[in-house]
Parts: C-alpha cells; sequence; structure tokens
C-alpha cells in the first residue's frame, strides 16, 4: 500500500515575498539574540530562512501539508541587487581590481577540476558510478539548480547516473547552507591569524555597517532616485541581454544589468559635475541589503529537505569532503593569491559562494563581514563578475570534457 501523499498548499508570489519578510525579521533577532551566530558572522536570511525550511519539512513529515511557496519573486529580487552594486561600482576600483579579477578566475577555475576529481573519489567509494562525482561536484556546487537541472537528464540518459537531479538539489542544498555558515569564519580567522585590521571606510557596497543599525536617514527622494537609476539599469542591462542572446552568447541576465550599472554610474560621473548624491547612494545601499535578504530568504525557504535525507548517505560523505576542500583552498591559495590583506580575507569569505553556493551567497557572505569591518569594493567588483560569468564559462568548458572521459 503506497504512503498518502501529502497535502500540497501553493504559495503566490505575493504571500511567499510577506512571508521571506518576516523570515528575514526572524532571522535578524535570532542574530542579534545569540551570540554564537554573531561571532560567526552568520547571515540573517540562513538563519530565519533555514528555520523555515525545518518547520515546512516538520509539517509535510508529521501533519501530510506540504507548502510551495512560489520561486517567481527570486529572478526580481536577484537583479535589482546587482543593478543597485554596479550603479555603486566605480572605474577607479574596477582598474585596481583588474589584475586580481584575472588571478581570481584562473585559481576558481583549477577549482572546479579538483572539485570534480574530488567528487569522482567519493562516487567510487560509495559504489556510484564515476560520473555522479561531477553531478556532486561542480555541477551542483560551483554551477547551482540551473545547471543541475540543465546537465542532469544527459547523466541519467547517456551516463547511467541514476536519480541524477535529485543528488544534485540535495548536494546543492547542503552546499548554500554550508556556504553560508563558512564564510564569516574564514575571514575572522584570516584576520586573526594574520593580525589584520579592517577596512576604515564603512561606505559599504551593500547596507549599513552594525554599529549604524537604526541610524539611517533617508529622504523619500532619496530611495526614489535609487530606484529610477536602478530601473534604468535595468532596461538598458536587458537590452544588452537579448542582444547578446541574438549573438548566441549565453549568460545569466544579471551580468549585463551588472555591466549596465557600471557603465551609468561612470559616465554620470564624468558627465555631470553634481552626479555624486550621498542620499541616493544609501537608497541603493537599502535597496540593495532588502533586495538580497528577500531573495535569500526565498531560496532558503524553498528548499526541499526531504530531497537531501533520501541521499544522506553518499551527501554527508562528499559534502563533508567538498566543505573541506572550500575551506581549504580558501585559506591557502584564495587569500594567499588575493594578497593577504583585508580585501583578500573579504574575497576568501566570498569563495565559499563561489565552491559551494551562488552568486547571492557568495555576496551574502561578503556583506556580513563588511558590516562589522568595513567596505570591500574590490571584493564587490571581482567576485560577482567571476562566479557570475567567467566560471559559469569555464564550468561548462570542464564538465563537457571531463564526461568524455
Amino acid at each position: 500500500m503506497e504512503a498518502a501523499q501529502p497535502e500540497l498548499i501553493e504559495i503566490d508570489p505575493f504571500t511567499t515575498i510577506t512571508i521571506a519578510i518576516l523570515v528575514l525579521f526572524v532571522g535578524r533577532e535570532l542574530v542579534r539574540k545569540n551570540v554564537a551566530l554573531r561571532k560567526l558572522t552568520i547571515p540573517d536570511p540562513l538563519a530565519g530562512g533555514l528555520l523555515c525550511a525545518i518547520l515546512v519539512t516538520v509539517l509535510t513529515v508529521w501533519w501530510g501539508v506540504k507548502f510551495k511557496f512560489s520561486t517567481e519573486p527570486i529572478d526580481f529580487f536577484l537583479i535589482y541587487f546587482f543593478a543597485a552594486i554596479g550603479l555603486r561600482a566605480k572605474v577607479s576600483d574596477l582598474l585596481t581590481g583588474g589584475k586580481p579579477l584575472a588571478i581570481l578566475i584562473i585559481i576558481s577555475s583549477v577549482f572546479l577540476g579538483i572539485q570534480n576529481f574530488v567528487g569522482m573519489g567519493a562516487a567510487s567509494v560509495y559504489g556510484y558510478p564515476v560520473h555522479t562525482g561531477i553531478i556532486a561536484g561542480s555541477v551542483s556546487l560551483s554551477g547551482g539548480v540551473g545547471t543541475t537541472l540543465a546537465w542532469a537528464p544527459i547523466f541519467a540518459s547517456e551516463l547511467g547516473v541514476a536519480n541524477a537531479q535529485e543528488i544534485g538539489i540535495a548536494c546543492n542544498t547542503v552546499g548554500i547552507v554550508s556556504a553560508c555558515i563558512i564564510g564569516g569564519p574564514i575571514a575572522q580567522y584570516l584576520m586573526k591569524r594574520h593580525k589584520l585590521a579592517g577596512s576604515l571606510s564603512t561606505d559599504e557596497a551593500v547596507g549599513q555597517n552594525f554599529k549604524d543599525d537604526g541610524k539611517l536617514n533617508l529622504h523619500y527622494y532619496d530611495v526614489l532616485g535609487a530606484v529610477f537609476f536602478i530601473n534604468m539599469a535595468i532596461f538598458i542591462g536587458y537590452m544588452m541581454y537579448l542582444g547578446l542572446q541574438e549573438a548566441g552568447v549565453v549568460i545569466p541576465v544579471f551580468v549585463p544589468i551588472l555591466v549596465a550599472g557600471i557603465i551609468i554610474n561612470n559616465t554620470g560621473r564624468l558627465l555631470f559635475r553634481n552626479y555624486d548624491n550621498v542620499g541616493r547612494e544609501k537608497g541603493m545601499a537599502m535597496i540593495s541589503d532588502i533586495s538580497l535578504g528577500i531573495f535569500l530568504s526565498i531560496a532558503l525557504m524553498t528548499m526541499d529537505l526531504l530531497v537531501v535525507w533520501q541521499f544522506m548517505g553518499f551527501v554527508a560523505l562528499v559534502m563533508s569532503l567538498q566543505i573541506a576542500l572550500a575551506i581549504g583552498y580558501a585559506l591557502f591559495i584564495v587569500f594567499t593569491s588575493m594578497g593577504k590583506d583585508y580585501d583578500a580575507a573579504v574575497i576568501a569569505a566570498g569563495f565559499g559562494g563561489i565552491a559551494l553556493g551562488s552568486t547571492a551567497t557568495a555576496v551574502l557572505n561578503m556583506t556580513s563581514v563588511t558590516r562589522q569591518f568595513g567596505a570591500s569594493p574590490k571584493a564587490f567588483l571581482i567576485v560577482p563578475l567571476t562566479c557570475g560569468f567567467f566560471i559559469d564559462l569555464m564550468n561548462t568548458w570542464v564538465i563537457t570534457n571531463l564526461i568524455a572521459l
């Protein structure tokens, strides 16, 4: 006799956003009131979102009710977030980050190969087809859910990897949570170990410093001006995205929007003497915080922990190895290659997102660090460009060549 299927309750986009806001408030209070979470710089969306995912799982198992949140708002908030990031980026900072950007792309690309060989080794030990390790490697971790859904049918039909999609989603779920957890401790360890001082600047690319919480003065025209410029960046960036698609270039839509924001910001600085507006930039920082927080809250809320449980044995083995690899690589390779300074520590914290989660996870990790220790414009420029564009290209090349072996 088959087990009864849980009653499915679908949550519309409006209600999903409303719940995500509540989840953010809950996460904020959990972090504020828990010294251990604060010391580990655990992000608010992780604390609240994971708690929500656990509650939803409990309702499914014990009461036979499954809530399905809408994922439609995710793209909107992600795009808004990266538009705001681009509109605060300066060409001078971008030029400064040119060499580190190239270095980060190289060492991140090398990591893809290592990550897959670790996964393939774990698959062999566990008795799974060796190509399962690629699904549990750069496909689901550096690639994310989108890459997993794209490659899983090929692995299942042509390479004999049963449950490729389920295994990939399970590894990605554990990866996102792990990436959020390891970022802050990595930066704090490096700062303590190498006696690094934080940045003197509190001009964060995202949000406000913890000590300024509740003290941000904004006029509504500051926020309105920020929204106008963000919408312009999205419009221009989307036109660029469509043009690239016509030319056969497939990249995430947020990349040209990020670039459009950079172009608008620096063109304005060049042509208009009074372009700089502190209020507008604070408005953009606030919008960045809101967008990133809601995006990640929804992403964590919608995690299916039951899928992880189905393959817990293999997932536990391979993800233990992958997490250890990501931490070691961030501490000894990324930090050293990036210059062993405060910016390098922030980038190392963000590398967890590159290796295990997503671009948004990487930025969230860096945000948690800079809110406590000061701004790092270099990190907020080169990390999103690396994991949002270049790594996707390299990952496709690496996966294609490995499955041909």
